[in-house]
Order: structure tokens, then sequence, then C-alpha cells
């Protein structure tokens, strides 16, 4: 992906919210599936670009994260693209142990919903508690 951020013009075409921040959605590139959405910012864009690995900007922390800088589930981009309004990414991505959820899942998305709830639907893959020991 390697992409000098130096010359950034590509970054001005994104249209940034009120913080800042852009939508991204991490989809794995073989299977289709939408592993996460978070948030980017100007700074973790260009880092992803740059560095081939998603960088996400915590609204929650205000700082930037590599995914997988604490789990070892890296996410390897092949390919980003912007939506038409220009306020969307989405990532194909190759995520890496399998999972992309801080739960042990494949996918944040694994709840359901059915006859009026919301079911949890994914296993757990991996203990939490393993994957961020205290």
């Amino acid at each position: 992906m390697q992409v000098s951020s130096a010359s950034a013009s590509w970054l001005d075409e994104v249209k940034w919210d009120d913080k800042g921040l852009v939508t991204a959605i991490a989809q794995d590139a073989a299977s289709g599936r939408v592993l996460m959405v978070a948030w980017m910012n100007r700074e973790s864009l260009g880092l992803t670009a740059e560095t081939g690995v998603a960088h996400y900007f915590s609204r929650s922390r205000q700082k930037l994260w590599k995914k997988g800088e604490e789990s070892g589930h890296l996410q390897t981009v092949k390919e980003l693209r912007l939506d038409c309004d220009g306020d969307v990414i989405v990532m194909q991505i190759e995520q890496n142990g399998g999972i992309a959820c801080h739960t042990g899942r494949e996918s944040c998305f694994y709840r359901r919903f059915e006859q009026g709830g919301w079911v949890t639907v994914d296993p757990v893959l991996k203990d939490p508690n393993q994957i961020y020991p205290a």
C-alpha cells in the first residue's frame, strides 16, 4: 500500500466531521464480512496508507491506536475505498489471528436481531482475558 502522505492531497478529499473524524469499516478481504466499524482521523488514515496496517482514532481514549498493538490481531490493509460522499472509508483487510473484536470473536457484529431481541450467534474464539491480560 505504501503511499507517501507528504503529498497528502488525497486526504483533503475526505469529508471529516466536526471532530476531524471519518467512519471506517473493516471488511474481510476474502469473505466480505464486516468485521468492525471504527473512526479515523487524518493522521490515522495517513498511517494506514503508509504502513498497510490499520490505524484508528479512539474517541474514548482520545488517541491514535494501531489495531492489534496489544492483542497481536493486526489488520493488513489490502485496499482502501472512499464512498461517493467522501465521508466513509471501507478497508479490505486480512485479519491476523481471525479475531477483530475485543470480545474474542471474529467480528464485532456477533449479535443478530431475532423475534424482538438481540441473540449472540457467533462464538468466542479466544477468551478476552487471554488476549488482554490485566
